[in-house]
C-alpha cells in the first residue's frame, strides 16, 4: 500500500508544489509543469500500460502454450528466437518505424510497448507449464480429461504463479518504457521529462520522474500481492 499512497500523495502534493521547485531552481520562470494536469497524465499513462499488457498477455500466452503443446515443440526455439530478436530493438526504434505507418500520439507507443512486453509473459509461460508436475498430468488422463480440460483445469493453474510473474515483469517495463512514447506526441508522464529536457528544465524532469517511480512501484506492489495471492491458492 505504500507506495500507491506515495503516488496519491505525489498526485495531491504536486499541483501545488511550484513554490517549492521555485525555491530549489531559482533560476526557472515556469518550475512547475502545467500544461497537462498530473492526474491526466498518470490516467492516460496507466491505461496505455494497461491496454499493451493486456495485448501482451494474450499474446504471450497463447505462444507459450501452442509451444508447450506436442504439436508446437518444435516451434518453441523459432518462437523464444523472434521474441529475443524483437527485445533488441530499442523502443526509440520501434517508435521511429512506427510512427510513419501509424503517426503520432498513443499508437506506435502502444506497439511499442505491446511488443517489449510478449518475451517476459512467453517466457514465463514456456517455464510454468514445463514444470508442472507429471503426476498431475498423468492423473488428469486417468481421469479422462480431454486435452483442453487439462491445460484448463490442471496445468494453467498450476502453472499460474510463474504466469503472473511474467505479466509483473511485463508491465513494470512497460510503465517505463512508455514514458519514451511523449517524444512521439502520446500523452503520458513522460510528457514533463521531454519537454524538460528539450527546454532545459530540470523541475519538468525531477516531476515526472518521480510520478513514473511511484507509478512503477504501484504497480510492482498490487501485481505482486496478486501473484503472491495465486501462488499460496495453487
Amino acid at each position: 500500500m505504500l507506495p500507491a499512497i506515495a503516488l496519491a500523495l505525489l498526485l495531491m502534493a504536486m499541483p501545488h508544489a511550484g513554490g517549492w521547485f521555485h525555491a530549489w531552481m531559482p533560476e526557472l520562470s515556469h518550475p512547475l509543469y502545467t500544461r497537462t494536469s498530473f492526474v491526466a497524465l498518470t490516467a492516460s499513462h496507466v491505461a496505455l500500460v494497461l491496454s499493451a499488457t493486456v495485448l501482451s498477455t494474450v499474446v504471450g500466452l497463447s505462444l507459450g502454450i501452442l509451444a508447450t503443446r506436442p504439436a508446437g515443440r518444435s516451434l518453441l526455439p523459432t518462437v523464444r528466437a523472434v521474441a529475443v530478436i524483437g527485445q533488441t530493438f530499442p523502443p526509440v526504434a520501434v517508435l521511429a518505424i512506427a510512427v510513419p505507418l501509424l503517426g503520432f500520439g498513443a499508437a506506435p507507443t502502444f506497439v511499442a510497448l505491446a511488443l517489449y512486453g510478449v518475451l517476459p509473459v512467453l517466457g514465463q509461460t514456456v517455464a510454468g507449464l514445463d514444470a508442472v508436475s507429471p503426476a498431475a498430468l498423468h492423473a488428469a488422463d486417468g481421469m479422462g480429461y480431454g486435452r483442453w480440460r487439462r491445460l484448463l483445469d490442471v496445468e494453467l493453474p498450476l502453472a499460474a504463479g510463474p504466469i503472473m510473474a511474467g505479466v509483473r515483469l511485463s508491465a513494470i517495463v512497460s510503465v517505463g518504457t512508455a514514458t519514451i512514447g511523449s517524444a512521439v506526441g502520446a500523452t503520458t508522464l513522460g510528457s514533463p521529462i521531454v519537454e524538460g529536457l528539450v527546454g532545459n528544465n530540470t523541475a519538468y524532469v525531477v516531476q515526472g520522474a518521480l510520478l513514473v517511480g511511484a507509478l512503477a512501484l504501484t504497480v510492482d506492489g498490487v501485481l505482486g500481492v496478486v501473484e503472491r495471492k495465486i501462488r499460496r491458492g495453487v
